[in-house]
């Protein structure tokens, strides 16, 4: 079976489209061999693109990680799915619709997109993450060393760890401990946040089912929406991840969080599947 797809890129984070609005869902095990980046075409994340269930939306979007689990939310690959959308189309104000709801999306002439990734979540069940209560902060035992995290839901579990540099943070170490953490029921995203001012943060993301990636959308909106929350950060940020940079804007309470940045299509072509 032939399966047509477009691969795209945000700050590298890269992902397979596939525009499958009459085609069965494939395996958990053939998405793992197509993203192998060997054998494969290779990619962080499979987005699947259905017929959208709710009338107004454009699409309808599914997320499947390079392991083959399937994820609630992507922030980059929202933006490249808008950026599809908007070339095949002509249209630039869209509407998209997930697993979480509906989330609005913007092409700017400039080729940058935003889209709107909702409010934040901090309540541990949202994640969910094992807590007594509610708090700023927590900590975590990672083989015997007390950890602090900051945890939040951007429709997809995240976990942030502030480091004073992040090019020594210790992602390959603690990323894949905490991303398994028994505190963490269905895993989660890991975000090593280094706070530069009230404007800039530098961040490196260990991503469930992943591992590191060059970009992390909905880890941005993480990063910015804890250390908001900390009285850290401002309302607008920019976020330097190793594959380039993003801004989030949150208006606060009440009030989607706008994820912006840029969303690259590289190629097109089908694979037999």
């Amino acid at each position: 079976m032939s399966l047509a797809f477009t691969k795209m890129h945000g700050l590298g984070n890269d992902f397979m489209v596939v525009p499958a609005t009459s085609q069965a869902l494939i395996s958990s095990e053939t998405i793992s061999r197509l993203a192998d980046r060997r054998t494969g075409i290779g990619f962080d994340q499979l987005l699947w693109l259905e017929a959208p269930k709710a009338p107004e939306a454009d699409v309808y979007y599914r997320i499947f990680n390079a392991d083959g689990s399937e994820a609630e939310q992507c922030g980059n690959g929202a933006r490249c799915i808008a950026r599809l959308l908007a070339d095949s189309t002509g249209r630039t104000d869209l509407l998209l619709e997930h697993s979480n709801g509906l989330s609005a999306a913007k092409v700017s002439a400039n080729g940058r997109v935003s889209v709107a990734m909702g409010e934040p979540d901090f309540r541990p069940s949202a994640l969910p993450f094992t807590a007594p209560a509610q708090a700023d902060a927590y900590t975590v035992d990672v083989a015997g060393e007390p950890v602090e995290v900051r945890v939040v839901s951007m429709g997809n579990p995240h976990a942030v760890v502030f480091v004073d540099d992040i090019q020594t943070a210790p992602v390959a170490q603690l990323g894949p401990a905490l991303e398994r953490h028994e505190r963490f029921p269905n895993r989660a995203n890991i975000g090593f946040a280094q706070l530069i001012d009230a404007a800039h943060v530098r961040l490196r993301v260990y991503e469930r089912g992943v591992g590191e990636t060059q970009g992390c959308g909905t880890g941005a909106c993480a990063a910015m929406a804890v250390g908001r929350a900390a009285g850290r950060l401002g309302n607008e940020v920019e976020v330097a991840l190793p594959g380039g940079l993003v801004t989030v804007a949150w208006a606060g309470a009440g009030q989607p969080l706008w994820l912006t940045g840029e969303a690259i299509c590289v190629f097109e072509g089908t694979v037999n599947v």
